[in-house]
């Protein structure tokens, strides 16, 4: 099975629609207003996925999918703020789990109403399951077996009160294959090509196996990073998650956030090329940036801290791109850092304006790294340009 990458940009774009519905059937339902925050869709192993997932608590809705698209869709939210939720219900206060069941049977009604339109075949839904679960066993039966599966996720954010929806899909690997293989796939809107030229080639198509593997890459490089920091600091080190995400390029400064963060950028030459941003929160980037210098700074981020996190940028970026050039044959190398300390979202917004210039999607590699002692977290941003990585992962299979 080849991916195109064109075509999976243009998949996106249905769950983005059909979450932009399913915002607006909350927003009348609850009388609260709710956005689409960000769409993508998730390449993960059902380990990795089951990590991720780790320590959450979920309240929601699921159903099965026949007929236009087969597979399982769910609508979740924390159970800490199912108070919140019924709050907002005409009699939820007192109806409780068939409120949930029902804002559940609309949302995801909706969100589907967005696919079948598109693809104009009737997609219909089994009975809603109400359900509470722990940790992965949030995501649709499959999510968590075999080596890698493609993960829709849509997170909905309520702008005037404490209550953000996910929304989670796992489409059956027939039909789904059907829409991503680039024969059948959905034609992509004018000018959101994903970066693919005009020549009519197969020039962002690849094989599911590598791009599979190249997920399995951004963990591994993950844990490298955090073994140099290890090294470093002679502090534990461990790596929460590292996923790889496909998404709209425009939503990544917005996952960001508005927090103020210090860190490091690197741009990548070699094949991939692209960007890697390693952003610490304000707080965390003091003391992981004081428990490498053998004195107190003058300044929790002045000159000595802006050198030591340079110093460590360094020796994560080698974790990563290290092993990504030997397991794909390439030769890649990085700039020289460059310290940044901003809003994380301004932070971003350069790097993803440079390579908008030739896709509108994405491939992101985050992960969060957490050293113990001093609580200290950074989250790894890897923005690789799509055709090139393409290119390296078509010679992976064929290696």
């Amino acid at each position: 099975m080849r991916v195109d990458v064109r075509a999976l940009g243009a998949c996106n774009r249905l769950a983005e629609r059909g979450a932009g519905q399913a915002a607006g059937a909350l927003t009348d339902l609850t009388g609260t207003d709710l956005s689409v925050e960000v769409t993508g869709a998730s390449v993960a192993s059902g380990e990795d996925l089951a990590e991720a997932f780790a320590g959450r608590e979920s309240i929601g809705v699921s159903v099965g999918l026949r007929g236009g698209l087969e597979g399982e869709a769910v609508l979740a939210f924390d159970a800490d703020n199912v108070d919140a939720l019924l709050s907002l219900l005409p009699g939820g206060s007192s109806m409780g789990r068939s409120a949930v069941t029902e804002v559940g049977n609309i949302a995801l009604g909706g969100f589907l109403d967005g696919w079948a339109n598109y693809l104009g075949k009737a997609i219909d839904m089994t009975p809603p399951r109400y359900f509470e679960a722990d940790g992965a066993a949030v995501l649709p039966d499959g999510a968590l077996a075999g080596d890698g599966v493609f993960l829709f996720e849509s997170r909905l954010d309520a702008t005037t009160t404490d209550l953000d929806f996910s929304i989670y899909m796992l489409p059956d690997s027939g039909q789904f294959r059907d829409l991503v293989v680039g024969k059948t796939a959905p034609a992509a809107a004018p000018g959101a090509d994903g970066g693919a030229g005009n020549d009519g080639t197969d020039s962002t198509a690849v094989p599911y196996e590598s791009l599979s593997t190249f997920a399995s890459l951004a963990k591994r490089g993950s844990a490298n990073a955090a073994d140099n920091i290890a090294m470093m600091t002679g502090l534990d080190t461990n790596v929460d998650v590292s996923r790889l995400r496909f998404v709209p390029l425009a939503d990544v400064p917005a996952e960001v956030g508005v927090e103020p963060h210090a860190g490091t950028v690197f741009e990548l030459q070699g094949e991939p090329s692209g960007y890697l941003a390693i952003l610490f929160e304000e707080e965390s980037a003091a003391k992981i940036a004081a428990s490498m210098l053998p004195s107190e700074p003058d300044e929790p981020l002045g000159g000595m801290a802006e050198n030591a996190l340079c110093e460590l940028g360094n020796v994560m970026t080698s974790g990563f791109i290290d092993g990504w050039a030997n397991v794909l044959g390439t030769s890649i190398s990085h700039s020289p850092p460059e310290f940044v300390h901003d809003i994380g979202s301004a932070t971003i917004s350069p790097l993803v304006a440079k390579l908008s210039r030739r896709q509108d999607y994405g491939f992101v590699i985050d992960a969060a790294i957490q050293t113990e002692g001093v609580q200290s977290r950074c989250d790894v941003y890897a923005l690789p340009d799509e055709r090139e990585l393409a290119r390296a992962l078509d010679r992976l299979s064929e290696s």
